[in-house]
């Protein structure tokens, strides 16, 4: 028993002893791994530094080619909604990309501009084309499975589908031709198309599907081709009738909400230009027959206009009683107004008693607040953009300039500052004083063939009577028989668009800086009833204190207070949800775009955008909220673009009872001194380099001009020039 024991603690010893010797290899073994880690490491980090080093003299370089790029605007591949697949959400929570040579200028479009000021002057007469009910209920089916046209509302949709006409094509036919021009949509009933560009096949398409509906927001080059791959039978309906659908449903409407509301006692000695936001404000809600609009009661904070039908009033006298008959109430009488200062217990039942159904305008009492309220209790409002022009100290003695006998053939050219879709601009100076100034020089015959002459017209009438340290000065105007010229200040500090390609993107405080330059032009274009329509990167001019100016008004539109305008315009990621619904816009839709601005400067990409227009447009549809923001966006920056880029245009920050003055209040700009903005006294986040007048190292190079002259233009739209 003894010797087992012994045995047994021997045994014992001697498997200690191996263990020992195993952890002791262990941990040599370890120590020598981590050795080896560790050296491999080192041999990683440093060719991550050699990596590094390699890839910003591949950026150094990158930058010095781009300054000798003669590239001034790329033209973007308009896709006329021929790819029908569906893009993946964008998420920029990893930054932006820093490759600054793929940031390349963007070229706003346009539609035709509208010319009709009333519903009345609608002149295109609708025709209806004959179908069957199962045709109508296909094709609207098809429409409200369209990501673009689903947004449409169900009227609208309707009455295009009324006006839709029967196309067919026979096996191989070319329905589409890839860079003719667009002005039909498709929905494809029997047979099957083949989508190709460039030669090769992209997809196909089948029945019930849409395509080409880019052409009906605008003029546009179709990107793509359609072949028949069989007999083909098709629906479709052009850009004339659709924009005149859009309009007069949206102008009716409108007109007939705006009577309803001037009616109503609390409103009718309100302003007009209030008045237009009161009915933006107003909800339109059916309701059908039997079914309670409100319960006697119940609390409510909301007050309704009858639009639509009738509608019987009942009440009971304690709430064991059966409710009575009391009177009905029909088109354009009210009920709930008491909602509106506090919550109301109501104190009736009001039910929809009309077969038809019965239609209301509602209004909830924080809306009637931020939009009426002040406006009851003075009657008079200050300007919803009210602009209090200082005298500044940073703006030169342009003003007093001799210019008025300045021709044509006084003007000499230095070289060019930038190439546009119109024409050039030149840096120029006047050879009696070597004054020098910016010579925006344009194609009539290009204006003409892309039916921009009223939008020219436009730029120069606003230009000629805007005084804002904000705003590029226009001086003067010539013509001859093939250019317009704008004879403009100079900002040799060069294009925002290039500092922001150059640095990818900025920070907060450089944005705030930018941004309110910005915020004080719109607050004295809004303030004179003209929207700009077309903010971006590329659009401001840096002078040589590094504040931002407004250029180019070629979208810029005089509407005046509470009036909309229809013309769809502007630059694809910027554009506002009202502007591609076609529901008429104002001043809200620059409110958007201030939104867009910021976030873009901020991160280095805008948050709405595609592949190609009509994808971009379909992502803004779906709104901010479906945007992933990046962690470099502080919670206020954040929560500003958000209230600008609210769906419902009353409902955005700027365009509210304060106007402009609701954005400089916003705790964002907690701290930032307007003032001195004002009077040019704030130091700017950069100062160009500007040696002397003629310097033009802040611009890039452009070749001369070798172009074919355009041909003479005496049609004398051009009069007024």
């Amino acid at each position: 028993m003894t010797q087992s024991i012994h045995d047994l603690r021997l045994a014992l010893r001697d498997s200690a002893k191996k263990l020992e010797d195993a952890e002791n290899t262990i941990n040599n073994l370890r120590t020598d791994y981590d050795n080896q880690l560790q050296k491999k490491d080192e041999v990683i980090s440093m060719k991550e530094l050699i990596i590094k080093e390699k890839d910003a003299y591949i950026l150094k370089l990158e930058q010095e080619i781009l300054k000798y790029d003669t590239t001034f605007v790329s033209s973007t591949d308009f896709n006329d909604g021929i790819d029908i697949s569906t893009s993946a959400r964008t998420s920029f929570l990893d930054g932006p990309s820093t490759t600054k040579h793929q940031r390349t200028k963007r070229t706003a479009i346009s539609a035709e501009p509208v010319q009709h000021k009333k519903s009345k002057d609608l002149r295109i007469v609708l025709q209806a084309c004959d179908k069957s009910d199962r045709t109508k209920e296909f094709l609207r089916d098809a429409i409200l499975n369209n990501d673009f046209m689903k947004n449409l509302a169900l009227d609208q949709i309707m009455l295009i589908v009324d006006c839709m006409h029967p196309l067919e094509h026979t096996k191989d036919n070319l329905i589409i031709i890839e860079g003719d021009v667009g002005n039909l949509v498709y929905i494809m009933e029997e047979g099957m198309v083949e989508v190709s560009k460039n030669k090769k096949v992209l997809t196909t398409i089948g029945p019930g599907r849409v395509f080409g509906e880019l052409a009906i927001l605008y003029n546009c080059t179709r990107t793509a081709s359609i072949k028949a791959l069989s007999n083909c039978k098709l629906w479709a309906v052009d850009r004339q009738t659709f924009q005149a659908i859009m309009m007069r449903a949206g102008m009716e409407k409108r007109s007939e909400h705006l009577e309803l509301i001037k009616n109503i006692k609390t409103f009718e000695n309100l302003r007009e230009d209030i008045l237009s936001k009161v009915v933006d404000t107003f909800d339109e809600v059916r309701y059908t027959n039997g079914a309670y609009i409100i319960r006697q009661g119940a609390k409510g904070d909301t007050f309704y206009i009858v639009a639509k039908g009738r509608a019987q009033i009942t009440k009971a006298s304690s709430k064991w009683d059966t409710p009575i008959y009391d009177r009905h109430l029909e088109r354009g009488e009210s009920f709930g107004e008491a909602a509106l200062q506090s919550e109301e217990t109501r104190p009736f039942n009001v039910i929809a008693d009309d077969p038809n159904g019965v239609t209301c305008l509602v209004l909830d009492r924080q809306s009637y607040r931020e939009i009426v309220a002040d406006e009851l209790s003075r009657l008079r409002r200050e300007e919803s953009c009210k602009y209090a022009r200082k005298n500044t100290t940073f703006i030169s003695g342009e003003d007093e300039r001799d210019l008025k006998n300045l021709r044509l053939v006084d003007i000499e050219i230095v070289c060019t500052l930038g190439v546009g879709g119109f024409g050039r601009v030149e840096l120029v100076q006047d050879i009696r004083n070597s004054s020098k100034y910016a010579l925006k020089q344009m194609k009539k015959q290009h204006i003409v063939a892309m039916k921009q002459q009223e939008h020219v017209m436009n730029e120069r009438n606003i230009m000629m009577t805007t005084r804002s340290d904000f705003i590029v000065r226009l001086y003067k105007t010539f013509k001859d028989r093939k250019y317009l010229y704008m004879l403009l200040e100079t900002c040799l500090g060069g294009e925002l668009w290039t500092l922001l390609r150059n640095r990818v993107l900025f920070e907060e405080h450089e944005v705030r800086f930018y941004s309110a330059c910005v915020i004080e032009a719109f607050a004295y274009l809004h303030n004179k009833g003209i929207v700009y329509r077309d903010l971006k990167p590329e659009n401001l001019l840096l002078d040589s204190k590094g504040y931002c100016k407004l250029v180019d008004f070629g979208f810029a539109k005089k509407i005046g207070l509470g009036k909309k305008t229809w013309t769809f315009c502007g630059t694809p990621e910027y554009v506002a949800p009202e502007i591609i619904l076609n529901k008429g816009h104002d001043m809200a839709a620059d409110c958007w775009s201030l939104g867009i601005l910021i976030f873009e400067l901020i991160t280095g990409n805008p948050p709405f955008s595609g592949t190609d227009p009509m994808k971009t447009y379909n992502i803004i549809l779906k709104g901010i909220d479906a945007v992933e923001f990046p962690r470099k966006l502080s919670k206020m920056a954040s929560l500003l673009i958000k209230r600008l880029c609210r769906e419902n245009p009353v409902e955005r920050i700027g365009y509210q009872k304060d106007g402009i003055k609701d954005i400089q209040k916003h705790q964002w700009f907690e701290g930032f001194s307007w003032e001195c903005l004002k009077k040019g006294t704030l130091v700017a986040p950069y100062i160009p380099r500007v040696e002397h007048d003629v310097d033009t190292s802040n611009f890039d190079y452009f070749a001369e001009d070798d172009s074919p002259e355009p041909e003479d233009d005496l049609t004398g739209w051009d009069k007024e020039f």
